[in-house]
């Protein structure tokens, strides 16, 4: 037994080292910041931002008091509009598993927040609107002015026929311009540049995207971008009167090139460190640098994959096992009949997945292999089975197979009774 003694001077030493401890994870006082050293505009305005159909958005909170702990996010497709959703669970943890997030869910099953940003996984043409950061009385701080495009045009540098139809394209639209007033806007395709090679060692593709926009004098003063007389085409500071809703300059496109980069010298760990990554079993990711995660997914349903980390300036590759699935082939609108494709924000599609598609599936970022997915595709439990399904044609090849081994077992006993009775008679007479 502990006597009374030593057991105060146990406790006295806990709480030292627990005050020890709490001491550790206080922010230290020459951290700055960010919230107190932004102020809020006094007059609320909102940031265009401009992206494509698929991408994964994430908005940031850029300022707010330092007495708000948590906020609140509210979207409107129109400003002012009586229709007015709070995207939040008012404490700010709403967590969303991007893996599990199908498109064309509705809104609310599709964002998440996490340290007072915004995230709207897999953005749809419907999400465009305004965005506002607040609090649950309305009190407003940031705001944002979404305007998420899809890419009507998959250009491939080596198709002909593709320059050819975009060559016609941007005649046409400079026609259509010529036939309006000119000095109110002007219509103009603003492309990011080229992104890195998503492959290294072997062939690989950059892709370039490009978003409509809109230049003119006449755009809402409350609406900023970096330019004040430049706005996405889809932006509510574009006045209505020009009629862009109604034409098809709303429109992004998608390029895509190949290219083939070497791959960058490994690092060479030291002895001590390579042999103690060996004794705990971390050789192989450790040389690799491909992390290794686990899917299971029911089969005969829609499937998308994402690739862990990736955003959407990142240039994103996948790989079937050893066989490349390139954008030239496996993008998506260029076969209807494609099972399996890539849409414009890097997820890989199955629709619906089926037992062939099991395996691995490797995703690259950056010209890196980045991820080993290794998926499972299973049976779900009291499914009514087809005759075409393997599990039904096995069962009924071994239930044939027994019927076939029973009935050779009664003909070859039936025959054996039949030759005993005609045998007998005739050996019993001698």
């Amino acid at each position: 037994m502990i006597p009374l003694k030593h057991m105060s001077l146990l406790l006295l030493l806990l709480q030292t080292l627990s005050f020890s401890l709490l001491s550790t994870y206080e922010a230290p006082e020459d951290k700055e910041d960010i919230f107190a050293s932004r102020a809020c505009p006094a007059f609320l305005v909102f940031d265009n931002a401009a992206y494509l159909v698929d991408m994964t958005i994430e908005l940031p909170c850029h300022c707010k008091p330092e007495e708000a702990h948590s906020v609140v996010w509210y979207y409107q497709k129109r400003l002012g509009s009586l229709d007015t959703r709070a995207l939040t669970d008012f404490q700010g943890t709403s967590v969303v598993d991007s893996s599990k997030v199908g498109r064309g869910g509705d809104l609310r099953s599709r964002f998440s927040i996490r340290l007072f940003s915004l995230l709207i996984f897999r953005a749809q043409k419907e999400d465009s609107g305004h965005y506002l950061c607040g609090t649950t009385k309305g009190d407003f701080f940031y705001g944002y002015d979404v305007d998420v495009q899809e890419a009507h045009r998959v250009s491939f540098p080596w198709s002909r026929a593709q320059r050819r139809g975009r060559a016609a394209a941007m005649a046409a639209r400079a026609a259509s311009r010529s036939n309006q007033d000119l000095p109110l806007y002007q219509v103009f395709t603003s492309f990011w540049p080229w992104s890195v090679c998503d492959r290294c060692g072997v062939r690989g593709e950059q892709t370039r995207v490009g978003l409509c926009y809109v230049k003119s004098d006449y755009l809402h003063v409350r609406y900023r971008w970096t330019s004040q007389t430049v706005a996405s085409c889809g932006s509510s500071a574009v006045p209505q009167r020009f009629g862009l809703t109604q034409t098809n300059h709303q429109g992004a496109e998608l390029g895509v090139r190949s290219c083939q980069v070497p791959c960058p010298p490994n690092s060479i760990p030291q002895p001590e460190h390579q042999a103690l990554l060996e004794f705990l079993g971390y050789n192989k990711p450790a040389a690799h640098g491909v992390l290794i995660y686990y899917h299971n997914h029911p089969v005969d349903t829609p499937l998308i994959l994402s690739c862990p980390g990736a955003k959407p300036q990142h240039a994103v590759a996948w790989d079937q096992g050893s066989r490349p699935l390139y954008r030239s082939q496996y993008m998506e609108g260029l076969n209807v009949t494609f099972r399996l494709f890539i849409d414009t924000g890097h997820h890989l599609h199955f629709s619906p997945a089926t037992q062939d598609d099991r395996g691995s599936y490797y995703c690259w970022i950056q010209g890196k292999r980045a991820a080993e997915i290794k998926l499972g595709i299973y049976y779900r439990l009291g499914r009514k089975r087809l005759l075409s399904d393997p599990e039904s044609l096995y069962a009924l090849r071994i239930i044939l197979l027994c019927y076939g081994g029973m009935t050779g077992v009664f003909v070859l006993i039936v025959l054996l009774k039949y030759t005993w009775r005609t045998v007998r008679p005739k050996v019993a007479k001698y």
